[in-house]
């Protein structure tokens, strides 16, 4: 199972690296049944303006027209980043059996971090979780975005001083 998920993981982080590269916040997400992708997505939040066009929620939306039903029962999302209750709301309520992600969100994830929605025995749907794959490389995509942006805007705070 572990190479499998490092497998599905570095597809995941594929998608990440779509998103960056619009300047949108690299998570990516593969949705996965039987061996197969299913489907794949990225944040697309800036470029839609969209507040709901998280990368799992787009994937999820894909697998169901994907296999033409609402429950992705017998499937595996794989996601850079921990999901956060938006999407871990959707998760349980398409019933994705299993979740899989790396880097762990310490200020939204809802997968173990903060909160744990997708295995709350309250509702009627629990997905299996595991976390950490590839965490490394998935903290280090985003590490390396927000740095970027943090760079960019002191640049630009210089220029403008320098020009006054």
């Amino acid at each position: 199972m572990e190479n499998q998920d490092e497998r599905f993981m570095l597809e995941a982080i594929k998608e990440a690296k779509k998103a960056e590269l619009l300047d949108e916040v690299p998570i990516g997400a593969v949705i996965v049944k039987d061996g197969q992708i299913i489907a794949r997505a990225h944040n697309l939040r800036e470029t839609k303006q969209m507040s709901t066009a998280h990368a799992e929620l787009l994937a999820v939306e894909q697998a169901c027209r994907e296999t033409g039903f609402w429950r992705l029962e017998d499937t595996t999302l794989y996601v850079t980043l921990e999901p956060c209750p938006m999407c871990s709301g959707a998760i349980m309520l398409s019933r994705v059996k299993r979740v899989v992600y790396g880097a762990s969100d310490p200020k939204g994830g809802c997968a173990g971090t903060l909160m744990n929605l997708l295995q709350d025995d309250r509702f009627n749907h629990q997905s299996e979780v595991t976390k950490g794959v590839l965490e490394q490389e998935c903290g280090q995509l985003l590490s390396d975005f927000f740095r970027k942006i943090r760079d960019r805007k002191k640049q630009e705070k210089q220029q403008r001083a320098d020009l006054q």
